[in-house]
């Protein structure tokens, strides 16, 4: 089973096996979590990015899916990169957002990481609600099979990880 933990901080400065990336489709950077991992991981995580743009995903990786690079200066030793939904009122976009742990998870597996960090995807610049999001990511890890033994969900600030340990209890 699966071992549930929090971590409040910069996920750029985590010790684990993989680091999931809250990544934008082009896989190319940006902002939030994205940009952080790309400028703390160098230009090893770019690199890769680019030549999966120009291989398997030459119109972005789409949301919901999950990717593997090297965590390049990260103290891990992959990146996980997964499209998260934009959260809408007039649309439920649930299952995208639970499809993003799951396959960030079935990628682990994949790769034999026993840790994986996860940021609060969707969260920041897409707009979903904290309290929601907690929800679908806590249940959607406790109730997917894996080989992870630790699941840490690495939150910015004091509200974020209140909300998740109070989805947590």
């Amino acid at each position: 089973m699966t071992s549930i933990t929090l971590a409040q901080g910069d996920i750029t400065r985590q010790t684990a096996d993989a680091i999931v990336n809250a990544a934008n489709s082009s896989l190319l950077g940006g902002g939030g979590v994205d940009g952080a991992i790309h400028r703390r991981g160098g230009p090893a995580i770019l690199e890769e990015c680019r030549a999966l743009r120009s291989s398997r995903y030459g119109k972005g990786l789409p949301t919901g899916q999950a990717v593997a690079t090297t965590a390049g200066e990260l103290d891990a030793q992959w990146v996980i990169h997964t499209v998260g939904p934009v959260w809408s009122s007039s649309e439920d976009r649930s299952e995208l957002l639970a499809s993003c742990y799951r396959e960030s998870l079935r990628v682990a597996d994949e790769l034999g990481a026993r840790t994986v960090a996860f940021p609060a995807i969707s969260t920041g610049v897409y707009r979903w609600p904290m309290d929601d999001a907690a929800r679908i990511a806590i249940g959607t890890v406790r109730d997917t099979s894996t080989g992870v033994e630790e699941a840490r969900f690495v939150l910015f600030d004091d509200r974020a990880y209140e909300v998740f340990a109070a989805r947590l209890d």
